[in-house]
């Protein structure tokens, strides 16, 4: 699993860590080396010293020459008795610890007799505590300094990294032409960041402002001719000798080109930035752009011999941009119409949202955030659209902070809620 510690953090945990193994290694070394050297030095002074008794003092007729903390045993010399202390120690070498007292024994059988050197340690077992207690002190005090210095080099190496992300942060980087930040860095691994961040940012950059500019030339240059269609439509509707079938031609002619004025007013806004947008496409109440598209599309609704509702469950006095809430509601009855054969549609307003449920096939579970792209069309496709409807829908809820979402309708249909209250 990747961790989701701070950069920083995660170096200075690094930093920690290989002095804590390193330094851990170097003081075990030290005891051990102490207690290899304790037991090979000593061992090698008291055998040493016991072949000076028993080969020169003894032979002699002598009393053992000793220091003041070293004491001479034998099992079969008088005025030597073994101490019952002792009388348990091994051969060679080994440490008897009695209470507060501690004893070096070294042992060796001659001519079935036992000869012993037994030596106080306490003054090495107070150097060896010294020796321990500052070994124990260095490996405290350069776990403290590698996290000092590590957080110290941490913060050096990491400013360059530090820096750039504020400078991604805090300035617009995709709707204004922002100095490039390559030139503020060294040619070194954040300078190459930098500029592989100018070069991604100016690609999009680019593509933004081409689709911006397509975006606006075609939607400024699609309001003439359809205006002329509409005004035709009119001049027609008005004429006397036009049948039922050419009347109802000439309707449809012009509800397709109230749509197409609709998206094209909303790609024009979509293609401004966002304070333009904010006087654009003027404001309404859901109630009243809901009463607009209910009479817009339940005529077609019934005469597909389906029933229709407009339900105001709670009233909602908020003003909404007219031209993004008429072109969502419109595209969700749309698709309620082309995939519903039997039931209803209804549509059902709360205070801050709406929601358009509907009888018709449904949407599987692992398709329902799929239609919601551009081109994504249902296993069961219906009309003559491309797959943008729902695509358009998704994409005016993100510009206006909305959310949308798709939900099963037992026993048979979907429900599309849109919540125009929600933030980010």
């Amino acid at each position: 699993m990747v961790s989701k510690q701070p950069l920083l953090r995660r170096i200075v945990i690094a930093f920690v860590l290989m002095t804590l193994a390193v330094s851990g290694v170097f003081s075990l070394s030290i005891v051990a080396i102490v207690h290899f050297v304790e037991e090979h030095l000593v061992s090698e002074e008291l055998s040493r010293e016991l072949s000076i008794v028993i080969d020169d003092d003894l032979t002699r007729g002598q009393a053992p020459r000793l220091d003041s903390s070293t004491r001479f045993f034998a099992t079969q010399l008088p005025g030597y008795a073994v101490p019952k202390q002792f009388a348990e120690a091994r051969d060679g070498f080994s440490e008897v610890v009695e209470g507060d007292q501690a004893f070096y024994v070294f042992t060796r059988r001659e001519n079935a007799q036992v000869f012993m050197l037994v030596q106080e340690q306490h003054e090495f077992e107070a150097r060896e505590s010294i020796l321990f207690n500052v070994v124990l002190a260095g490996f405290l005090l350069s776990v403290l300094a590698a996290w000092g210095l590590g957080w110290l080099l941490a913060r050096r190496v990491m400013a360059p990294v530090i820096r750039l992300a504020n400078q991604v942060r805090h300035r617009d980087q995709l709707h204004a032409v922002a100095p490039a930040l390559a030139p503020d860095y060294p040619d070194d691994e954040v300078g190459h960041l930098a500029a592989a961040f100018d070069s991604t940012l100016g690609q999009l950059r680019h593509s933004l402002e081409r689709e911006q500019l397509f975006t606006s030339d075609v939607s400024h240059e699609l309001r003439t001719p359809l205006m002329i269609i509409a005004s035709s439509c009119e001049l027609l509707a008005e004429a006397s000798h036009l049948d039922a079938l050419q009347r109802e031609q000439v309707q449809r002619i012009q509800r397709a080109t109230e749509e197409m004025t609709d998206l094209v007013q909303t790609f024009l806004i979509l293609a401004r930035a966002r304070l333009q947008e904010s006087t654009q496409g003027g404001r309404a109440t859901l109630a009243a752009v809901a009463d607009e598209q209910s009479k817009r599309w339940a005529p077609l609704i019934r005469e597909k011999g389906l029933q229709f509702e407009l339900i105001e469950q709670a009233p909602d006095a908020a003003q909404y941009n007219l031209t993004f809430l008429r072109t969502v509601i419109s595209n969700l009855l749309r698709n309620a119409l082309h995939y519903t054969e039997q039931g209803s549609v209804r549509l059902i307003l709360d205070n801050g949202g709406f929601r358009v449920e509907d009888s018709g096939i449904g949407i599987p579970l692992d398709q329902q955030e799929q239609m919601f792209l551009p081109f994504v069309r249902g296993a069961q496709a219906r009309g003559e659209g491309l797959g943008l409807g729902l695509s358009l829908v998704k994409r005016i809820c993100t510009h206006q902070g909305w959310a949308v979402r798709v939900r099963e309708l037992p026993p048979q249909g979907s429900v599309f809620e849109v919540n125009l209250r929600h933030d980010g």
